[in-house]
C-alpha cells in the first residue's frame, strides 16, 4: 500500500506537471508550435535526464498510452460534425489503408538503401511512422485554420489508419517474416469491418438510449455519451477489431444524433481529450532518456 504522505507527494508533483504543461500550451500557441512537442519537453525535464524522475516501463506506458488514444478518439469524434466528414469518408478510407501501404513501402525503401537497414526493419521502421497520430491531428486541427472540408478528411483519415498501421507492424515484427498477402487482406477486413459494425452500433444504441432515459442531473449526460464512446473502444479491443475505429465512429454517431446538452458534452470531451493529450505525451518524455539517444539521433533523422 502507498502511504499517505507519498500519495500527497504524488499529486502535489502531478498538479505541478499539469499546470506547467498548459502554460506550455499558451506558450506553444503563441509560438506557433505544436503544444505536444512541449508537453514531450515536460517530460524529458522531470524525467531521468532532468529533475530525475526514473520511469522505464514500456508496458505500462504502452497500455496507458492506449487508454489516452481511446479518450483522444472519443474525444475527436464527440466534437465532429458528420457533415465535415460524409464527403471524404471515400478519401480517407483510401489513405488510411493505401496512403499507409505506399507510406510504409517509400520508407522502408529508403531507409534500407541510405542506413543499409536490414529490409525487416526497415518494413518495421516504415509500418511505425506510415500512420499519422490521432493525438497530435486533433490537437493541431484546434488551431491550424485550414479548410473545413480539409480538416475533415484529415480527421477521418486519422480515426482509420491505426488498424493498418497496426497490422503491418505486427506483421513485419513476426519472425521468421512471412508475407501473406491473403491473410494480410483478410486481418485488415476483419479489423476495419468488425470496428465500424461495434462502433455503429454502440453508437445508434447509445444515442436511443439517452434520448429515452432521463438523467436526475445534467452533469450525467456529458459522462454517459463519453461512456459510450470508451465503451465501443473497450468492445472493439476485446474482439480483436479495431478498437480506434470502433470509438471514433461510435462518438461521431453520438454527437449527430440531437442529444441533449450537447455543448456540455462538447466541453466535457475536450477537457478530457486535453488531459489524456498532457498524460500521454508526457508519459512519453518520461520514457526517453535522451542521452542513451546520441548514437541514433542521425540516423532517426534521416529516415
Amino acid at each position: 500500500s502507498v502511504p499517505l504522505h507519498q500519495l500527497y507527494v504524488a499529486l502535489f508533483v502531478g498538479g505541478l506537471v499539469l499546470l506547467a504543461s498548459i502554460v506550455a500550451t499558451r506558450l506553444a500557441t503563441g509560438l506557433g508550435l505544436p503544444s505536444l512537442l512541449l508537453f514531450l519537453g515536460v517530460g524529458v525535464f522531470v524525467g531521468e535526464d532532468g529533475i530525475g524522475l526514473s520511469f522505464d516501463d514500456a508496458q505500462l506506458a504502452q497500455n496507458l498510452g492506449t487508454a489516452a488514444l481511446g479518450i483522444i478518439l472519443v474525444e475527436g469524434g464527440l466534437t465532429t460534425r458528420f457533415s465535415d466528414v460524409r464527403k471524404v469518408l471515400a478519401p480517407a478510407g483510401v489513405l488510411a489503408t493505401v496512403g499507409v501501404g505506399v507510406s510504409a513501402v517509400v520508407t522502408a525503401t529508403c531507409v534500407h538503401l541510405l542506413l543499409g537497414v536490414d529490409w525487416q526493419l526497415a518494413l518495421l521502421l516504415g509500418a511505425i511512422v506510415s500512420s499519422t497520430d490521432a493525438a497530435a491531428v486533433f490537437s493541431v486541427l484546434r488551431v491550424v485554420p485550414l479548410p473545413r472540408r480539409l480538416g475533415g478528411l484529415l480527421e477521418a483519415e486519422s480515426g482509420f489508419n491505426d488498424a493498418p498501421a497496426v497490422i503491418l507492424v505486427l506483421l513485419f515484427s513476426a519472425v521468421p517474416l512471412e508475407l501473406d498477402p491473403v491473410r494480410i487482406a483478410a486481418t485488415l477486413v476483419y479489423q476495419l469491418g468488425t470496428g465500424i459494425v461495434i462502433g455503429l452500433t454502440c453508437g445508434f444504441l447509445g444515442a436511443l438510449l439517452l434520448r429515452r432515459i432521463a438523467l436526475p442531473a445534467a452533469g450525467l449526460y456529458p459522462l454517459a455519451t463519453f461512456g459510450w464512446g470508451m465503451l465501443a473502444f473497450a468492445a472493439g479491443g476485446a474482439a480483436e477489431a479495431s478498437a480506434f475505429v470502433a470509438a471514433y465512429l461510435a462518438s461521431v454517431v453520438l454527437a449527430n444524433s440531437g442529444l441533449p446538452h450537447r455543448s456540455a458534452t462538447k466541453s466535457f470531451a475536450e477537457g478530457s481529450g486535453w488531459l489524456a493529450q498532457i498524460g500521454l505525451f508526457v508519459l512519453l518524455g518520461l520514457l526517453v532518456t535522451p542521452s542513451q539517444l546520441v548514437d541514433d539521433l542521425v540516423p532517426a533523422i534521416v529516415a
